[in-house]
């Protein structure tokens, strides 16, 4: 398979079907899109991946969303963006990145694969914000894991 080569578009530009595997509410989408620096992963025409990033702070920016195709997934794109993510909060002025992910999981591990420590839990987060029960193997998301990585 080809690498994929990253490209820097217009946060209104995001491909919305994308972001919906990570983050499955529209409207909460839609309350963080326009402030972000937003980052998709193209195979030829394709776009197979994406991120956005949020200033949080002058030195604190948050990872709002990254999510790869389900067909491109387990392929080494989400690490890529990841990666790509992290040098790019550095780059633009970040001393740590943070992040919002489920309290079990593939996205743990993947997150902490790359050196995010969990820094604080918010109880009953997914069953305050969404409407829908999520579910992961057959458990339901209710807390919410803070990740931090100091750059």
């Amino acid at each position: 398979m080809p690498n994929p080569s990253l490209h820097s578009i217009p946060s209104v530009q995001a491909p919305l079907h994308l972001l919906l595997e990570a983050d499955p509410r529209t409207e909460v989408i839609a309350g963080y899109l326009h402030d972000c620096h937003c980052v998709v992963a193209r195979l030829g025409e394709a776009t197979v991946g994406v991120y956005l990033l949020k200033a949080l702070g002058a030195e604190t920016w948050e990872l709002m969303n990254i999510a790869v195709a389900p067909e491109h997934q387990g392929r080494g794109i989400g690490a890529l963006l990841l990666r790509h993510a992290i040098d790019q909060a550095r780059q633009l002025g970040a001393k740590r990145l943070e992040l919002g992910t489920g309290s079990f999981g593939h996205q743990l591990t993947f997150y902490q694969r790359a050196g995010f420590r969990v820094v604080a839990v918010e109880p009953d987060y997914f069953l305050t914000h969404y409407p829908e029960p999520l579910f992961e193997n057959g458990l339901q998301h209710r807390d919410r894991l803070r990740l931090a990585l100091t750059l």
